[in-house]
């Protein structure tokens, strides 16, 4: 089958690999119909990640049709149009119980070499093995469009997560900083939980354009501080959402809030330390979370938002294509020049 794979830091190919099998009595095989190249994946070419192998097929966000079940596979079956989680998930540990999959003591993301748990091939691919079919799928619904049902497996469960583990309430001021497609999705779903202003702060025209046609205020970083300050009478925001990732947006987010603040980081973050204001957050009683999207946890949720026309998630997939053309895409995104791409092998 052909396949999307990382070939050596900044650069992918599509390769003929093998086709996937049955490993487990819990696996399904997929037929990929729609997959997504997210910004994540970006940090895995860039080599930012451990343990990613040269011929490695990546990716995460899929969408497709069951078309091979496992003798343990009972809740989906041949046939079946489904959505994926970008992880796997047991089902059966404590952290599943609690529906905190990210937590599962047999986690792994899929595409993303050792750095989350063990490997897993992509989903950049024809076909994917998917383990813990019954809890890692989800059923496709026919008013889903499978462009917002692969939003759900990562950007949208991530975009929404952050709004909802900083507890944003009804005319809260929400700062999101970063302007891809996360960011650009966790700004629609404050407004959806009832955020009074969203600032998205995007150093790109382009995406700061963007922001503000879906009713968010846009901001370059230089002016960020001084319109917050502006708009909040000086107290800075109540949220702060971080979508970019490292330590400098981290200072940057905490500079933003205001005193019982509440930041919460979904940036894809490498660095193994950062110096925390811990005096400030002390004195002003901030709080600081870092949280992970769980498609498996929220994607009911999420279905229904979609399927109720709350929002349109799919307003950042700009770009489409097949996966021959992936090494082109990848490059738009990494430059910046698309917003979110979606492949159709």
């Amino acid at each position: 089958m052909r396949a999307v794979v990382y070939k050596s830091p900044g650069h992918v190919e599509v390769s003929d690999v093998p086709e996937p099998h049955i490993a487990e009595a819990t696996d399904a095989i997929v037929k990929v119909t729609h997959a997504g190249i997210c910004g994540t994946d970006l940090h895995v070419v860039k080599g930012d990640f451990a343990g990613i192998t040269p011929g490695a097929v990546i990716g995460h966000e899929f969408v497709g049709e069951v078309v091979e079940v496992g003798r343990a596979v009972h809740r989906i079956r041949l046939g079946d149009k489904v959505m994926s989680s970008d992880f796997t998930a047991c089902g059966q540990c404590r952290w599943c119980d609690r529906a905190e999959h990210w937590q599962c003591t047999e986690r792994a993301f899929f595409g993303t070499g050792t750095a989350f748990g063990p490997s897993i091939s992509g989903a950049q691919a024809e076909y994917v093995r998917v383990p813990f079919a019954d809890q890692t799928l989800g059923q496709l619904p026919e008013q889903c469009a499978p462009e917002a049902a692969l939003l759900m497996g990562d950007n949208l469960a991530t975009g929404w997560v952050a709004i909802e583990r900083a507890s944003t309430q009804a005319g809260d001021f929400v700062v999101v900083i970063g302007g891809g497609a996360v960011g650009q999705l966790a700004a629609l779903s404050a407004q959806v939980a009832g955020a009074g202003i969203v600032v998205l702060v995007e150093p790109n025209e382009t995406r700061r354009a963007f922001a503000t046609a879906q009713g968010s205020i846009a901001v370059h970083p230089d002016d960020a501080a001084v319109l917050v300050r502006k708009l909040t009478d000086g107290d800075g925001a109540e949220v702060v959402v971080e979508a970019v990732g490292g330590n400098g947006p981290l200072d940057f987010a905490m500079s933003l809030a205001r005193a019982r603040g509440r930041v919460v980081s979904v940036g894809a973050h490498v660095a193994e330390s950062w110096a925390f204001p811990v005096g400030r957050a002390f004195k002003d009683e901030m709080t600081l979370s870092f949280a992970i999207g769980d498609s498996i946890r929220l994607r009911r949720k999420l279905l229904r938002l979609i399927t109720s026309g709350a929002f349109d998630p799919t307003v950042v997939v700009d770009t489409r294509g097949r996966l021959a053309d992936a090494p082109g895409l990848y490059e738009l995104l990494a430059k910046q020049q698309r917003l979110k791409a979606v492949m159709t092998p």
